[in-house]
């Protein structure tokens, strides 16, 4: 007679439940923001009852933090996923920028949400981002900061303020997509049409290689590698939550 199979345990279950509701709330703070995101709605998208979103997450202010914890993880987690420790450290610098690129591009509510609450902070008003910055945004600048000096020491990178590099490597990405709705006017073509990033991501990739490398025919050969290892992922799915009295 066959066994039946153990059923999940308890704790499982309950942390299934809680990623699903946190993804319902990502993308429902990311579309209507923290005053206009509803957590019915958000409870009904997560598939549970109002009642349980209340169990895991006392409040509508708790669900945010955590949802913004959430998405500062998952950028983090993301940004710095080495393709391997035996790549130099510009490699691995190559690498992060162009994952930066994709992620603007392909995760949509993520960017929303902490772009939100970076005007909120930048506006000096009440906001959940400034308790993440000292637990998960400056371990993370401090191991790019590190690469890049890593880089300068090995005499692959050039000789120049790391903060910089970093800069051109990040501010470029997030400047052509800022500017999309104005370049599509002056271009008559639209930035964010697939094709479009596509040629604008690898021109990215190939102008590092040249602009941030010693010898510029190992940049070349760097960029080279990194984009074909790394195909272009499809954008994210956007989706829209109503905003309904609650």
């Amino acid at each position: 007679m066959p066994l039946t199979p153990p059923s999940r345990p308890q704790h499982e279950r309950a942390d299934q439940t809680r990623a699903r509701i946190l993804d319902a709330a990502i993308r429902a703070f990311s579309e209507n923001g923290l005053a206009g995101a509803r957590t019915g709605q958000i409870a009904e998208a997560a598939g549970v009852n109002k009642a349980l979103l209340y169990y895991y997450f006392q409040g509508k202010e708790a669900l945010y933090s955590a949802a913004l914890e959430d998405v500062a993880r998952r950028v983090v987690a993301s940004s710095m996923a080495a393709p391997g420790d035996k790549l130099s450290a510009g490699e691995r610098l190559v690498y992060f920028a162009l994952n930066h690129f994709d992620r603007i591009h392909s995760q949509h509510a993520l960017q929303s949400l902490m772009q939100q609450e970076m005007v909120r902070l930048h506006r000096g008003e009440k906001n959940a981002i400034a308790p993440l910055i000292e637990t998960v945004f400056r371990p993370m600048m401090k191991r790019l900061l590190d690469l890049l000096a890593e880089g300068k020491r090995s005499g692959e990178l050039i000789q120049v303020d790391e903060w910089q590099i970093m800069y051109a490597a990040l501010g470029a990405n997030v400047f052509y997509f800022l500017s999309a709705p104005v370049m599509e006017v002056l271009a008559q073509t639209n930035p964010l049409e697939r094709g479009a990033m596509a040629l604008r991501r690898k021109a990215a990739v190939e102008y590092l290689g040249q602009a941030i490398f010693a010898d510029r025919k190992h940049g070349a050969q760097v960029a080279a590698r990194v984009l074909a290892a790394t195909p272009m992922p499809e954008s994210g799915e956007r989706k829209k939550f109503e905003v309904t009295p609650e």
